[in-house]
């Protein structure tokens, strides 16, 4: 929350760019990023660079062709995005800064409680046999992807999967379990809305994660118009912070894979403002 004493903290009017990485947040960041292969032409452009281009994009949703031309080319930036998403850095970066965010509210690294949702997004005009195709989600009346979230009881992520938006959230929720693989192994409680109700997910989640307890949260029969519900207010929020980047505003991407990378990268940012701007 900015307060008088704190706004200076959050201010990043001195940058070139807002969006642009500090040196405490490259700091965070740098350690975690493979070196350059050896042999051959040494590697001449700025990480640095690459992850304030990458940055610029998540945040203000342009396209590739309209990065500003003090960063690298698009092509460059481009490139290092899709390595990174499938040699597996992201992944590396967000599991290390999750688990700092994590020690520095002195909370365990691996957490007993998680909340799990959906969100419907709608998908740019894009056809084609290459690219991976979207559903129509009857409930919101949404052409295009799914994003099913899983975040801690801090609205921290713990683990996303992106499919078409006519998958239900029941089995959606199943393929976000089952995709864990271990990595969080003392979990054991999960939060959830009615849309994951009834015995077959159930049964599903436990056999995917044996001994994890789905309590469904429910609305009050007495509720008018808009009021927090317990524990599902937590990955709403977090749905809410993950939104301010605006290329997360609709599926741009032809990939399943790329919006994925791009909902981690929102997470990281959000990751890295927490850990060097501890309020």
């Amino acid at each position: 929350m900015w307060t008088k004493k704190n706004r200076q903290r959050y201010d990043r009017s001195k940058l070139r760019y807002p969006s642009d990485l500090t040196d405490d947040e490259w700091a965070d960041v740098s350690p975690m990023i493979a070196p350059g292969r050896t042999g051959g032409r040494k590697r001449s452009v700025s990480l640095r660079e690459v992850v304030n281009g990458l940055m610029y994009v998540l945040s203000t949703g342009c396209q590739w062709r309209a990065i500003p031309k003090d960063l690298p080319p698009r092509s460059t930036v481009h490139d290092y995005f899709t390595l990174w998403t499938y040699d597996g850095t992201l992944k590396r970066i967000h599991h290390a800064l999750y688990q700092r965010c994590r020690a520095q509210s002195n909370r365990a690294a691996s957490p007993t409680a998680a909340v799990i949702d959906s969100q419907s997004v709608k998908s740019a005009e894009k056809g084609g046999a290459c690219i991976d195709p979207p559903g129509y989600d009857a409930g919101k009346k949404i052409k295009g992807k799914k994003r099913h979230l899983l975040v801690d009881t801090l609205g921290l992520l713990l683990h996303a999967v992106v499919h078409p938006a006519n998958i239900q959230d029941r089995d959606g929720g199943v393929l976000v379990l089952e995709t864990l693989f271990g990595l969080f192994p003392f979990l054991h409680k999960l939060f959830a809305d009615g849309g994951y109700q009834g015995p077959l997910f159930k049964a599903a989640a436990v056999k995917a994660l044996p001994g994890l307890d789905v309590e469904i949260v429910k609305r009050s029969q007495a509720q008018k118009g808009f009021a927090v519900v317990p524990k599902r207010w937590v990955v709403e929020r977090t749905i809410a912070w993950l939104n301010r980047c605006r290329r997360l505003a609709k599926d741009w991407e032809c990939l399943n894979a790329k919006p994925l990378a791009f909902l981690r990268l929102a997470s990281i940012r959000l990751m890295l403002r927490k850990l060097c701007n501890p309020a």
